[in-house]
Order: C-alpha cells, then sequence, then structure tokens
C-alpha cells in the first residue's frame, strides 16, 4: 500500500483543521505508534504513519461528522482510496460504518482509543512518561471505568478481538509503540 502523500502534506492538512495541542499531540502519539506497528509487522511504515497522523483530521472542527468530513478533507491532498478507507475505519461502530478490514485498519482501530488511555495513565506517573510503565499498572486502569471515562474499554476490546489479540498482548504492544515514539513526540509538539 501506498500513502500517495507525503508526511509534509499530511501535516499541513493536520494543522489546517487542527489548532488545539491536545488533538496535535494525540495525532503524533497515534503515527509514531502506527509505525512502529508497522517496523513489527515488516509493512509499509510510511502508509501506516500517515495514516495514524490523519486519523482524526476532521474531529476538532467537525466533532459531529467525525469520518464522514474526512473523505472530503482528504481529497484536499488526493489522498488514495486506501487511506480514505483506513481513516474512516477507525470509527467504526461509533460514528462509521466502514469496517476496518486490513491488518493496519484493525491495529488503527484497537490502538487509537488505547493510546488515550495509556498517555492518561502516563500522566499521573510521577515520570510523567511510559517508559516506566508496565502492562500491570494499565490494566488496573483500564479496570476502573471511571479513570479516564472517555476511552472506550468496548472499542479497545473489540479492537484486541478484531487482532485476535488479548488484552495483555495489545496493552504490552502498544505500550512499547509509544515508548519507540515520546521523545519525537515531545520534540516535535515544542517545535510546533
Amino acid at each position: 500500500m501506498n500513502a500517495n502523500v507525503t508526511r509534509e502534506q499530511a501535516m499541513e492538512l493536520l494543522r489546517k483543521y487542527n489548532q488545539e495541542p491536545f488533538h496535535l499531540e494525540h495525532a503524533l502519539t497515534v503515527e509514531g505508534v502506527m509505525r512502529w506497528f508497522a517496523s513489527q509487522e515488516g509493512e509499509e511504515e510510511e502508509f501506516w504513519g500517515i495514516a495514524g497522523l490523519l486519523h482524526d483530521v476532521d474531529f476538532e472542527k467537525y466533532p459531529q461528522e467525525h469520518c464522514k468530513k474526512a473523505p472530503e478533507l482528504l481529497k484536499e491532498i488526493n489522498a488514495s482510496p486506501e487511506l480514505v478507507h483506513a481513516v474512516c475505519s477507525h470509527g467504526y461502530g461509533l460514528c462509521s460504518d466502514v469496517e476496518p478490514a486490513c491488518l493496519m485498519e484493525k491495529i488503527l482501530f484497537a490502538a487509537d482509543e488505547l493510546t488515550g488511555l495509556i498517555w492518561a495513565a502516563a500522566k499521573m506517573r510521577p515520570s510523567k512518561s511510559v517508559m516506566d510503565m508496565e502492562v500491570k499498572s494499565l490494566k488496573k486502569k483500564f479496570k476502573d471505568k471511571r479513570f479516564a471515562a472517555g476511552c472506550s474499554r468496548d472499542v479497545i476490546e473489540k479492537g484486541a478481538q478484531m487482532l485476535g489479540w488479548d488484552l495483555n498482548e495489545l496493552f504490552e504492544k502498544t505500550i512499547l509503540a509509544m515508548r519507540s515514539c515520546e521523545e519525537e513526540v515531545r520534540r516535535e509538539m515544542e517545535n510546533l
């Protein structure tokens, strides 16, 4: 699969429709996580990363049309049908009827929501980092429905099922993926 979009184009589009630091940081985190998963799977890192970077492109300005407005915005950079499908499929069952079909889309669906939970848990740690986070402590946060209540446990569980992974495997891999990009995301946020 080919992104047929450069990271520079993707970043420009993201910045055009997203100004909130929280949304930008989330986009950069999911990009880094997707690149890590692509490298683990021997897949196209650029394509997976750009899908992660742009997955919420329409969320900040058009929250009521999330995943429905995205195709229109992605046309601005001539995004491939594969990229549009990937972006729209991450909202499957929530705000989109586009089902994740390939491995990349299933990982994006599962990891998107989970990165939010992991990031919220990391901010509670003395280190404010995922570098010293363990699966055990994340599982405790996951079970506490009041913690990061906006992160859907159902979506995370459904994502793990789609992938044929248990929650421990999804948690462990996503923590490692976030460790791989934490420093880069921090640097990029400082430069925005």
